[in-house]
């Protein structure tokens, strides 16, 4: 990889070794600003993936800048991970390249010398800010222009009524424009504005498909403790196997893969987000730093069997998941069942069958008060997919409200169950099946 070309002042060369210790270059002054800033404040990955750019790219040391010198050094990865299986690496770049971009058009916009990652390299890129030049008009003479007055006349009654029409039209139009641009311009509705806001970074977890897999070796439960753990994939290899069942276990031990169902769900909370869309960043549950969590606003994808993460507010839900054993019959508990509700909510046997599904949404308090949480999870895919065509839906979302809202209940926190209807693996439509409303303050910090 060539190093990459920076710029301070007048055009330079590319980044060569500079004199002396590269915390006095400019360069490394502008990165230290630009990690002072909250979202890499509270992203322990984008901050050291910055610094470790930066050092490399500025002392022109670009060779160790590669996808897997990067995965080791900053993400923890095993020497003998692979790349190309595993895309840890690509997509923090990606997020650290959009969070370079936010910072110059917000923050920083009067840097006069900006930092970007140009796509197809590792290399950090540095421009000096050139002001643009003024336009110079040069001034013209006007000729002398005769305009004739035509005399007032007499408007038709046909012309007053053609003109009224083009008036009417014209402020329908004005209207019309206007009811677009605020549709546009708008933020998050409800609930989501809970977790999405202008103001606050929005972390999107979504599920571990490889614990999925490589939890069926184990005999036990996975805890998140266990999880957490740097060891833990490779405790459930087996020690003794064949090379084609080793290689898939090497596999699912190094690479990051998610279901359709959580991508579905990204896709439509980005939509239905508006313009704070831009403050979600996305990350697995494998990436989770626990002290992530001491501020911000976070959304978790799935259930604790594939994010552990959901283990954390379990206990504090109504409506509980249960599986009776690694593989086995998935429910939902209902803890205090109401007249009319069912003590159990079993879906569907396997993902990919015809039937019902179910599903839960629950906005509960950050644990340290400072941001909320959205949890999304089904008992299989389809129930977690619906969860994303509710929250994309006006009428699905209004439907939701008033289910949270009856009998007064005007807390913002709540869980509700969600009954989908699924036909080849895909949800067809959706009811609200049970809600509560959950009172401010019941939750203790944890």
């Amino acid at each position: 990889m060539s190093p990459a070309e920076t710029s301070i002042g007048a055009p330079s060369v590319a980044n060569e070794p500079i004199p002396g210790n590269f915390r006095t270059d400019p360069r490394w002054r502008l990165v230290e600003r630009i990690l002072a800033t909250t979202p890499f404040q509270k992203s322990t990955n984008l901050n050291g993936l910055l610094s470790y750019l930066a050092e490399h790219s500025i002392e022109g040391r670009t060779g160790a800048l590669t996808e897997r010198q990067i995965g080791i050094a900053v993400l923890g990865k095993s020497p003998g991970y692979s790349p190309a299986e595993d895309s840890a690496v690509r997509v923090h770049v990606r997020q650290l390249r959009m969070r370079l971009h936010e910072y110059f058009s917000q923050e920083g916009r009067n840097e006069t010398l900006r930092a970007d990652i140009p796509k197809g390299s590792y290399a950090l890129e540095f421009e000096q800010s050139r002001p643009e030049a003024p336009v110079i008009v040069e001034p013209r003479l006007i000729p002398e222009v005769t305009i004739d007055v035509p005399k007032p006349r007499r408007i038709a009654f046909r012309d007053s009524l053609l003109w009224i029409a083009v008036g009417a039209a014209a402020i329908c139009g004005f209207g019309w424009f206007h009811a677009a641009q605020a549709v546009r311009l708008s933020g998050a509705p409800w609930p989501l504005n809970a977790v999405i806001q202008p103001s606050r970074q929005t972390t999107v977890v979504v599920s571990d498909a490889n614990l999925s897999a490589l939890r069926f070796m184990s005999p036990n439960e996975v805890s998140l403790d266990q999880y957490l753990r740097p060891d833990f994939r490779y405790s459930l290899t087996p020690s003794h196997s064949e090379d084609n069942v080793g290689r898939m276990f090497t596999y699912l031990s190094h690479s990051e893969l998610t279901s359709y169902a959580d991508g579905a769900v990204v896709t439509a909370l980005s939509k239905a987000a508006g313009t704070d869309s831009q403050q979600i960043i996305l990350t697995s549950a494998r990436d989770l730093d626990r002290r992530n969590l001491e501020s911000g606003n976070y959304i978790f994808v799935g259930s604790a069997i594939s994010n552990p993460w959901v283990s954390l507010f379990t206990d504090k839900l109504n409506f509980q998941m249960v599986e009776e054993g690694i593989g086995g019959r998935m429910y939902f508990r209902n803890r205090s069942p109401q007249p009319g509700e069912e003590t159990e909510y079993e879906g569907l046997t396997g993902t990919g069958s015809a039937g019902d599904d179910f599903a839960t949404i629950s906005l509960l308090p950050g644990g340290m008060k400072q941001g909320n949480v959205l949890i999304l999870q089904g008992l299989r895919q389809e129930g977690t997919e619906a969860l994303g065509v509710l929250l994309a839906d006006p009428t699905n979302r209004a439907d939701l409200e008033r289910a949270v809202r009856k009998n007064g209940n005007n807390s913002p926190y709540f869980e509700a169950l969600v009954r989908a209807r699924a036909v080849a693996g895909a949800p067809v439509s959706i009811a609200i099946v049970a809600a509560r409303a959950i009172p401010t303050g019941k939750f203790p910090q944890h």
